[in-house]
């Protein structure tokens, strides 16, 4: 890999066959003026469509584009960090590949970098996506807020720039989930939110469905917290006060002459009551179970199939 290179530009591409060229394009526009010596890196996250191709074609026109192509479908983040492997910039830019992260906000945010901070996230100021996406969004950020007693702001995503020591930083966490905004705020450094514009996808819609954003919102608060594990706790605290509550209430009730039927009421209240948090609490057990066995099997967390423009 060149040394040279002052910038890296990172895309994981998926359903953008008719995006990659006006991304590309987009991105030389706006890089140029601060340097020639940079690199885009467009990784294929296994696309169904032609976006290999298209990545493949701008790959032979310019050098400087460089090309991975995933064994198969991973996910964004993943993708994110494959590329990130490959980025040799001191300074690199993760961006989505639909242009709603829009290149013309790339000076801007090394702008700011160069004032001596580590880690530029942009802000999106007003995100042009639908209300149930921005809905979905604001509900998982406040509920992943709490669950890691951080404070997590909807409106970043994966659009920033950083250092590579940031980088690197994120590279060495072993972490079998990935999460790129909250690796990012974990491994700290000097960090700035910087507001940019959203614009609106180039093209078609995005592929996260409410199944996937809630996948993805399950395994980050798994991969991020014990919290869950230790409100069961509580769950448990506050379940045995209301069953004393109960027995209480039942027992003066007894005397009092007021059941007709000996208990009946008190059994099935309080077999379906605790059955349900019982099944909720393994339920939790389970799921940090099953992510034990997929950090001790340790499989990468990403497969390359080719690679085109990179010196292995």
């Amino acid at each position: 890999m060149s040394e040279e290179v002052h910038i890296s530009i990172v895309s994981p591409v998926y359903r953008s066959e008719n995006i990659v060229l006006e991304l590309v394009k987009q991105i030389k526009k706006n890089v140029l003026p601060i340097t020639k010596d940079f690199e885009i890196i467009l990784i294929n996250d296994a696309s169904p469509d032609n976006s290999w191709q298209k990545i493949t074609d701008e790959c032979q026109k310019d050098k400087r584009v460089k090309g991975i192509n995933l064994s198969r479908n991973f996910g964004q983040h993943y993708a994110i960090t494959a590329g990130l492997n490959y980025a040799s910039g001191e300074w690199i830019v993760v961006m989505d590949c639909d242009l709603q992260d829009r290149p013309d906000e790339i000076p801007n945010l090394y702008q700011k970098a160069r004032e001596g901070y580590d880690s530029v996230f942009a802000q999106r100021s007003a995100r042009n996506d639908s209300f149930v996406k921005r809905s979905l969004s604001q509900i998982f950020y406040y509920f992943f807020s709490y669950l890691t007693d951080t404070k997590q702001d909807a409106a970043i995503a994966n659009f920033g720039i950083y250092n590579k020591k940031v980088i690197h930083a994120i590279l060495s966490m072993k972490d079998q989930i990935r999460f790129f905004p909250t690796m990012v705020q974990w491994v700290g450094f000097k960090q700035y939110h910087l507001p940019v514009k959203h614009a609106k996808r180039f093209e078609g819609k995005s592929t996260y469905n409410f199944k996937g954003l809630f996948q993805l919102a399950i395994n980050s608060i798994l991969a991020f917290s014990d919290k869950p594990l230790r409100l069961t706790v509580k769950i448990g605290f506050f379940t045995t006060i209301l069953s004393l509550l109960t027995i209480i209430v039942y027992f003066f009730m007894y005397l009092s002459g007021s059941i007709q039927v000996l208990g009946f009421t008190s059994l099935i209240l309080s077999s379906w009551f605790l059955s349900g948090v019982i099944i909720f609490i393994l339920g939790f057990l389970g799921l940090y179970i099953g992510k034990i066995f997929e950090k001790v099997k340790d499989r990468p967390t990403f497969i390359v199939n080719e690679v085109i423009n990179i010196d292995e």
